[in-house]
């Protein structure tokens, strides 16, 4: 009986090289939460999520405080129950947002220790539909200064050059006719046969706004538009989903299947991009992916291939994994000692167990420190 001894937390915060624009927002840096977990067994499984551009500590706060004294000491194996047990404890701090993403990734950690302990890789304990690769779609476009539609094109022409099938590229910070020009430059540049996903950021407030850049982006057949409005604003995604063709995918910063079975019920998606490190871990998000399947809603994860790619191997409604083939923007990949590939497309999965990676201790160490809890 594999019992859980220790958590180690940190707060890793590091910053971009090059300061990077959204529709709506700014980052020049980046604060990733990170967790271990130890078992009487002497085997760690480790978790990770995203927490923003400032205030990492909450998530330091919350798993010390909160969410590490419920697990410590109990079996690993109870992955369900433990999950209950923290969603319980942290009703009043965070059913979303920060203490939700603390959730997250002691979660994702559990899955990692539980397949370790077995000696699986994460996909094939999770019982998995691809075993080898699963399809990924590349992730940039991101506006830097002085970044051109011009060069976009050449971005985006960069990643089918790789072997990807389908690429994706912001939209949302120029005006209609400016963002037009961006998408053009791409699928020009990429041909009819490669699908273009356009990311929104929650850039836009109404569907009058949305489909004054929506009306001119059809024609360039987008595979779909990403977040167009605020996350909570599920109705404005119900409405727009009838105004276009284009399809609509959200839920990145969905919290919980219940906010996703609203999103479902009112048409807000055709896709959910649903990120495990998000909505409450592994557990939850096998549990939205199950619900999206009886609507018939694929699921293209949301950052993080390090965890989707085998969510994604292990999930038969789920279509791409989203990957960054550098670590400019996601610069998460710094902290790890061994990198997903890709070939032709479609991301190498790791065949070692759990994840098949940990963390860089000597570079989490330029960035954080660990503190530890145990009983």
């Amino acid at each position: 009986m594999a019992t859980i001894q220790s958590v180690e937390v940190c707060v890793a915060r590091i910053p971009l090289d090059k300061v990077t624009y959204l529709s709506n927002r700014t980052v020049v840096d980046r604060h990733y939460g990170l967790v271990k977990i130890r078992s009487t067994d002497g085997v760690e499984g480790i978790g990770f999520c995203y927490v923003g551009n400032a205030a990492g500590e909450l998530f330091r706060v919350a798993v010390e405080h909160l969410l590490a004294p419920v697990i410590l000491g109990r079996e690993s194996l109870a992955v369900e129950g433990l999950w209950q047990e923290m969603y319980q404890e942290a009703l009043l701090q965070g059913r979303m947002g920060t203490v939700m993403r603390a959730l997250s990734a002691l979660d994702i950690a559990l899955w990692d220790l539980n397949a370790r302990t077995v000696n699986l890789p994460l996909h094939k304990y999770l019982g998995a539909v691809d075993l080898e690769t699963v399809p990924a779609y590349a992730s940039g476009g991101y506006y830097v200064d002085g970044k051109t539609a011009g060069d976009l094109g050449d971005e985006m022409a960069s990643y089918v050059d790789q072997g990807f099938k389908a690429v994706k590229m912001k939209t949302g910070r120029w005006n209609p006719a400016g963002e037009e020009s961006r998408v053009k430059a791409a699928r020009e540049a990429i041909g009819p046969n490669v699908e273009l996903m356009l990311d929104c950021n929650n850039g836009w407030i109404d569907t009058v706004q949305a489909m004054q850049y929506l009306q001119r982006f059809e024609q360039y057949d987008p595979y779909f538009i990403e977040e167009p409005f605020s996350p909570d604003d599920i109705e404005s995604h119900a409405r727009l989903a009838k105004l276009t063709r284009i399809p609509v995918a959200t839920a990145e910063i969905g919290y919980g299947r219940w906010y996703h079975k609203q999103l479902l019920d009112m048409g807000g998606a055709s896709i959910l991009q649903t990120d495990a490190a998000v909505c409450g871990g592994i557990t939850e998000w096998r549990r939205i992916a199950a619900m999206a399947s009886g609507y018939a809603i694929q699921m293209c994860p949301h950052w993080f291939h390090d965890v989707h790619a085998p969510l994604v191997a292990a999930t038969q409604n789920a279509r791409y994994v989203e990957f960054f083939w550098d670590d400019q923007v996601l610069n998460f990949r710094r902290l790890l000692d061994r990198q997903m590939t890709q070939k032709d497309g479609r991301v190498v999965l790791h065949q070692s167990p759990g994840l098949g990676f940990n963390f860089d201790e000597s570079q989490v160490a330029k960035y954080g420190r660990w503190t530890t809890v145990s009983r």
